[in-house]
């Protein structure tokens, strides 16, 4: 059988969404990344979230059941402190809206994160999801940026999948100072290329397949660096959302789930309007979409 992993020599995982919702697992997806013994495929653990640490993010996922490491996980947090260490000298002030995760990774490149706008303006501004981020923070970063710093999000997903449904995510936290500064951000993760790129290096993979539930951000994302990828319907883009997208964010295959990794896929592409019933027909199995532009993949 010709299974669809087997085209690719890694595998760029998305997590919130694809592999578990909150703290409870997708059921089957450990079980559909079991490691084949005669495949050097190598999984990478691809995230947008920036408030956890490599180190904790894979200690989750072994827990979960899947087969992890600190090196196996690439975050939004690790590409912004890329970014702003690019363009900073070392030792300047980073005001830190986000984990203190987000904050180490700050300070590993050499940088000094801050909580507040004090006597010595920090230079630069970077702002990643976390759950107890209040008024208070949000209210420090508005008074940098207002002074001219450089302002990094570490993502700018609108929203969050958990167990309960759809949470704000940092999108929304950045929405609130876009609004109150007038400013834009540089953004390190998905569908942007920062990430994607550590993501890239890090696999040392020549032919990877991207996958991840979000037409916005993980589809997206591989289109912007000519990568394949792998829409599962287990977080929050629908068949429905497929049909509506641009160019931009159709996804070379769709799947209800990570076990059509394990499958061989339907080969003749087709319409997002027909998915659906190829779905029901073929349960189980990946459909290859047809792009409305083909320079798109």
């Amino acid at each position: 059988m010709n299974r669809l992993r087997d085209r690719y020599d890694a595998l760029l995982l998305d997590l919130d969404g694809t592999l578990y919702r909150g703290p409870e697992v997708i059921d089957g997806a450990p079980e559909a990344l079991v490691p084949d013994g005669n495949s050097a495929q190598r999984l990478i653990y691809v995230t947008n979230n920036a408030s956890r640490g490599p180190g904790q993010v894979a200690g989750h996922l072994a827990e979960l059941g899947y087969p992890a490491t600190a090196d196996d996980v690439v975050t939004s947090a690790q590409a912004a402190a890329g970014m702003l260490a690019q363009r900073l000298e070392q030792g300047a002030q980073v005001l830190v809206v986000g984990t203190e995760d987000l904050a180490a990774e700050v300070k590993a490149v050499g940088l000094i994160p801050v909580r507040r706008f004090g006597d010595t303006p920090p230079a630069a501004v970077v702002q990643g999801h976390s759950p107890t981020t209040a008024w208070p923070d949000l209210a420090e970063a508005a008074y940098a940026l207002r002074d001219g710093a450089l302002w990094i999000a570490t993502n700018a997903d609108r929203t969050l999948p958990n167990e309960r449904g759809l949470a704000p995510g940092n999108g929304a936290m950045v929405a609130a100072l876009r609004a109150a500064t007038d400013r834009e951000p540089l953004v390190a993760g998905k569908p942007f290329a920062p990430l994607m790129r550590d993501a890239l290096a890090r696999s040392n993979a020549r032919e990877p397949l991207v996958v991840g539930d979000r037409l916005d951000t993980d589809i997206e994302g591989a289109n912007e660096l000519g990568l394949d990828s792998l829409l599962v319907l287990t977080g929050v883009s629908t068949l429905a959302d497929v049909c509506t997208a641009p160019p931009a964010r159709i996804p070379g295959y769709i799947a209800g789930s990570l076990d059509a990794l394990n499958t061989e896929p339907l080969q003749e592409p087709v319409a997002p309007a027909e998915v659906a019933e190829l779905l029901r027909q073929h349960p189980g199995r990946a459909v290859r979409v047809r792009a409305a532009d083909p320079e798109i993949r």
